[in-house]
């Protein structure tokens, strides 16, 4: 009789990529390395065709597993949902949410939204990770992040995702106290100056290349990740930046960045909610992304 295709064999290959070998899976599952192998093979035979490869450095998917363990984290993440939203609807209010942020948002907003929605949910557990929406498309596609709520310059992947609207913020060039260039006015004044900005594909690069549109572009060659890592930076050096009006005004930051009254100011930001358009949140998830709308509408 043949085998047909169950969620064992679905959890088996996630967990397998996930930990990198057999071993290393067969310990995070609890499970004998002879039954992962077994479901493994299953899998394959039920495919028709080989999803993983070993290397020497472990083993990895090929072109074709690539593809199916989309699906597979995609389907065993539908699961999850499913699960939780049940026992939510029946008064257990419990589970895990995955939300992305930009980081203007994780240092203002975040942090009043989050403390609300653990005064209610007190047992949800509520995951963050901070970043770019670039860096963010593989998790939103494969549903392993609920939601994201960060920058968009352009609207692209239509078909994938849905784009909603939050908040517009003002995005100055920044400097530290005692910048020689603090009184600039004019963006020719800054076309020699030491900057860092995140990765080109993030749209803080794209607001810089708005912002010098019909000028020469200055070169970039200090790039971050964190915003962190960006505010260390400029505070104690003489790189300029171009940083959230929200974070300027921060208590930690508002006495050492400057923000440059430029004739030609930086143009706005606009923080969009994002999330997978065949994605439907779930009570609790549905809950945060509210508090979310609510508290963007709020002066800070």
């Amino acid at each position: 009789m043949p085998v047909s295709l169950k969620l064992h064999h679905l959890r088996a290959l996630v967990n397998v990529v996930s930990q990198g070998s057999i071993r290393a899976a067969s310990r995070n599952a609890g499970l004998s390395q002879p039954a992962l192998t077994k479901a493994i093979q299953e899998l394959e035979q039920i495919l028709g065709t080989r999803v993983l490869e070993r290397h020497p450095q472990g083993i990895q998917l090929n072109d074709v597993g690539e593809h199916f363990y989309r699906h597979a984290r995609l389907v065993l993440e539908e699961i999850r949902i499913a699960q939780e939203e049940v026992s939510q609807h029946l008064g257990d209010i419990t589970g895990q949410i995955h939300l992305g942020i930009g980081g203007s948002m994780a240092c203002t907003l975040m942090p009043k939204v989050i403390d609300c929605f653990q005064q209610r949910y007190p047992r949800v557990n509520v995951h963050i990770v901070e970043g770019q929406l670039s860096s963010m498309l593989p998790a939103l596609r494969q549903g392993t992040l609920d939601f994201t709520i960060n920058t968009v310059t352009q609207l692209p992947f239509e078909r994938e995702l849905s784009f909603e609207p939050l908040a517009v913020v003002d995005y100055p060039v920044v400097v530290r106290q005692g910048h020689p260039l603090r009184h600039a006015k004019h963006l020719c004044e800054l076309s020699e100056a030491k900057w860092t900005m995140p990765p080109s594909t993030s749209s803080y690069c794209s607001l810089l290349e708005q912002l010098y549109s019909g000028h020469s572009l200055p070169q970039v060659r200090v790039t971050y990740e964190s915003l962190i890592a960006c505010a260390s930076l400029v505070t104690q050096s003489d790189f300029l930046s171009i940083i959230s009006s929200h974070i300027v005004n921060t208590p930690i930051l508002s006495d050492q960045l400057v923000a440059l009254d430029l004739v030609t100011p930086a143009p706005q930001a606009t923080f969009y909610f994002v999330q997978r358009k065949d994605h439907q949140l779930g009570p609790i998830s549905a809950y945060l992304a509210q508090l979310f709308r609510d508290f963007s509408q709020t002066p800070r």
